[in-house]
């Protein structure tokens, strides 16, 4: 693809369409890919670890999906809880079309397929659920997380799966350093060299000094 990546705004790619049949949420339903997108041939391992290793979502509210390709994660989050509503957020304008021919064609009403400025600024998640892209590099990756953790509402929880020989554990620390205050970093699972962090949001704290009774 020689400059395109499925990181790209607008893939050059031939976008080259296709079905296949893939096993989410449990079921077996039959998706369209595409060229120019994260793993079109199939759930790539890392996803496969993530979806095999999360608890189910929260039944309600607005859940994310960062970095969605061609919506293995937005789709499952939807259908194991339909009336929740399922944000699937990239900037491959491709992805996102796929993303929104899926869950049309598995009857989901409930995905919001949209690039990050398009997300309303208000809106807090009840969980975020992310195979984040690792290659873009270090500082963007930490930007994106930087600009998309704080947004968890309070006592909820994101899911992050990287490879553990593409910086894992680095990430691990990073995070737990970034987030230090109200938050909490547990790396949750192993699986296939992939390594499930888990970053729980508690409760914020008060936005002024609590008055003690005088003794």
């Amino acid at each position: 693809m020689g400059s395109d990546h499925y990181f790209s705004a607008s893939p050059a790619s031939p976008e080259n369409l296709r079905r296949i049949r893939v096993t989410l949420a449990g079921r077996s339903v039959e998706v369209t890919t595409a060229g120019g997108v994260f793993s079109p041939d199939h759930v790539d391992s890392g996803t496969g670890v993530l979806l095999s290793n999360t608890p189910p979502p929260p039944p309600g509210g607005h859940l994310l999906d960062l970095g969605c390709g061609w919506g293995p994660i937005a789709l499952s989050l939807a259908l194991d809880a339909p009336r929740a509503t399922v944000w699937a957020v990239d900037v491959n304008e491709r992805a996102l079309d796929l993303v929104r021919r899926n869950a049309e064609a598995l009857g989901l009403d409930n995905v919001n397929a949209a690039l990050p400025d398009d997300v309303p600024a208000g809106i807090r998640f009840r969980t975020i659920r992310s195979n984040p892209p690792i290659r873009v590099g270090k500082n963007e990756l930490h930007g994106l997380l930087e600009r998309w953790i704080p947004r968890l509402d309070e006592r909820s929880d994101a899911w992050l799966v990287v490879q553990r020989n593409l910086g894992s554990d680095s990430l691990q620390r990073w995070l737990a350093a970034t987030f230090e205050h109200g938050y909490s970093v547990y790396r949750a699972a192993t699986g296939r060299g992939f390594r499930v962090l888990k970053i729980r949001r508690h409760g914020s704290p008060p936005s002024e000094p609590i008055a003690l009774p005088e003794l």
